[in-house]
C-alpha cells in the first residue's frame, strides 16, 4: 500500500552481496511491514537482545510456494500466509539489523510464515540503497551493494529464518520512485496513468522486471511477485490523462504478470492493489471502482495466482463505522476468493489509536478465521534495531504492546485453521 493513506493521500515516511549469496546457496538454497519483525516473544525479548546478529539455521524447504484451489501449499501441504510488511527492511544500512528484523520474525514462535517488502527504489541520483538509476531516458539497475547486492541480503536473511516473501516490482506512490518517474523521465509527463498505455513506459518497466525477477528466478524464498503497490489511476499529484478505467488497469495486469510469468514461471504473481471492487452504484467509494480497480475482474486473469487487498476504512471515508465496515470488507473478499477458487490475503490493514486497534484486530482477525479468507499480513509491526525502533507511521506495533500479542496469537489460529 502506500505508506498509508490520509484521506487518499500517500503518508509513506518511509540476496546478500553476489558472491555472498552464491556461498549461501552451497549451504541452503533456496523477503515488507510495512515488514515490521517485531515479531519476538515477549519471553525471548531479552534474549534477542543479545543476539543482534546471531546466525540463523536454515530450515526452510526448498520447494516453491504453490496454489490448490483457495489454499497455497508447500511441498502438497497447507502453507499459510501470516506475518507483516516492512518495507523498510532493504534500506537498512547494518547488515547485522537485517538479521535481527528476521530473528524478531523468526522467533515469534507462532508459525510467522511471510514478509511483503519492496522491490523498488528509483532514483536520479545515487542515495543509499536504490535498485534503478535514471539519467535522463535511461535507466541503469544498480547491481552492486548499495543495490541488489543488499537485497541478496535480505533474500539470504529470509532464507536463513525460514521467511516467504511477496515483493512488489513498483509503487502508485511517489515514495521510492514509483510510476511517477518511469513518466517523467521518459515522457516529460505528470499524467500518472501513462504508466498502464504508454509503450515506452511499459518497455522499460519490463526491462526493469527482467533485471529483477530474473536475477531471483530460481529462488524459491520469493513466494510471490506483486505488479505494483496499491496501483491506481491516480497516483500521489492525482493527475491522470482522464481515459483511465477499470479495464486500463486490468489489461495492463494482464499483460504484466504474463510477462513475469515468462520469466519466473515457478514463482506466484498478484497484483498488489488494494482490492477496491467496481459497482458504481456501491454508497461507499471503495466499492464503486472510481479508482481504476476491478477485484474480480483482476482475479480471474489467468496469470494472476492470488488475490490481494488492503484496509484502511479510518481513511477511505468511513470513520464512523470502522470496525463494522472492515469486517464486511474481509467477508466480501472471502466470498471473491470462494467464486474464483484462489488464494486472496488481506496484505495491509490497520487504524490508528483514535479506533482502539486492539478491539478492531481482534475482530477483524476473528473475521478472517470465520470467513474462510486465506491469510494477512499486518501494516505493520516493528523491531528495535541498533538506532532505535523503527519508523512508527501511526501503525506500527511493538513487542509488548496489546496489538503485537494479539498478532502472535492470530497468526497461531490461522495456522491452526482447518
Amino acid at each position: 500500500m502506500s505508506i498509508k493513506e490520509w484521506e487518499g493521500s500517500p503518508l509513506r515516511s518511509p540476496v546478500i552481496h553476489s558472491l555472498i549469496l552464491n556461498s549461501l546457496h552451497s549451504n541452503y538454497q533456496i523477503f515488507a511491514f510495512k515488514m515490521k519483525y517485531a515479531f519476538t516473544a515477549t519471553t525471548l525479548a531479552a534474549t534477542l537482545g543479545l543476539a543482534i546478529a546471531i546466525a540463523v539455521e536454515p530450515r526452510q524447504s526448498s520447494s516453491y510456494v504453490k496454489t490448490s484451489g483457495q489454499r497455497f501449499t508447500l511441498d502438497g501441504q497447507k502453507f499459510t500466509v501470516a506475518g507483516s510488511n516492512a518495507y523498510w527492511i532493504p534500506q537498512l544500512s547494518n547488515n547485522a539489523d537485517i538479521t535481527k528484523a528476521f530473528n524478531d520474525l523468526k522467533n515469534a514462535q507462532v508459525g510467522f510464515t511471510t514478509l511483503r517488502t519492496w522491490g523498488f527504489n528509483d532514483v536520479t541520483g545515487p542515495s543509499g540503497t536504490y535498485y534503478q538509476i535514471w539519467n535522463g531516458k535511461t535507466a541503469t539497475l544498480n547491481t552492486g551493494a548499495d543495490g541488489l547486492g543488499k537485497f541478496d541480503t535480505v533474500v539470504a536473511q529470509a532464507k536463513a529464518a525460514g521467511i516467504r516473501l511477496i515483493v512488489p516490482l513498483t509503487n502508485n506512490w511517489q515514495d521510492y520512485g514509483g510510476m511517477d518517474v518511469y513518466v517523467k523521465q521518459l515522457l516529460g509527463s505528470d499524467k500518472h496513468d501513462l504508466f498502464y498505455t504508454d509503450s515506452t513506459v511499459k518497455n522499460a518497466f519490463k526491462k526493469y522486471i527482467s533485471g529483477f525477477v530474473g536475477r531471483y528466478k530460481n529462488e524459491p524464498t520469493i513466494m510471490a511477485w506483486e505488479l505494483a503497490n496499491e496501483p491506481r489511476c491516480k497516483g500521489s499529484t492525482g493527475t491522470t490523462t482522464g481515459t483511465c478505467t477499470t479495464k486500463t488497469i486490468t489489461q495492463w495486469a494482464t499483460e504484466m504478470s504474463a510477462y513475469i510469468k515468462s520469466i519466473a514461471p515457478n514463482q506466484l504473481v498478484a497484483m498488489g492493489d488494494e482490492g477496491f471492487y467496481n459497482q458504481p452504484s456501491a454508497p461507499t467509494y471503495p466499492y464503486q471502482g472510481s479508482e481504476g480497480i476491478d477485484f474480480d475482474a483482476n482475479l480471474k486473469i489467468s496469470s494472476i495466482d492470488f488475490g490481494t487487498f488492503h484496509s484502511y476504512p479510518e481513511h477511505w471515508g468511513q470513520s464512523s463505522n470502522v470496525v463494522g465496515w472492515g469486517a464486511q470488507w474481509i467477508k466480501d473478499h472471502a466470498t471473491s476468493q470462494k467464486a474464483a477458487n484462489k488464494p486472496v490475503i488481506l496484505e495491509e490493514f490497520g487504524v490508528t489509536s483514535a479506533y482502539n486497534p486492539s478491539s478492531t484486530y481482534t475482530n477483524w482477525w476473528d473475521t478472517i478465521i470465520s470467513s474462510g479468507l486465506t491469510g494477512d499480513l499486518i501494516w505493520q509491526a516493528g523491531s528495535t534495531l541498533s538506532s532505535g525502533n523503527t519508523h512508527d507511521d501511526g501503525f506500527t506495533v511493538y513487542p509488548g504492546e496489546a496489538e503485537y500479542t494479539l498478532q502472535t496469537k492470530y497468526a497461531a489460529a490461522l495456522k491452526a485453521r482447518a
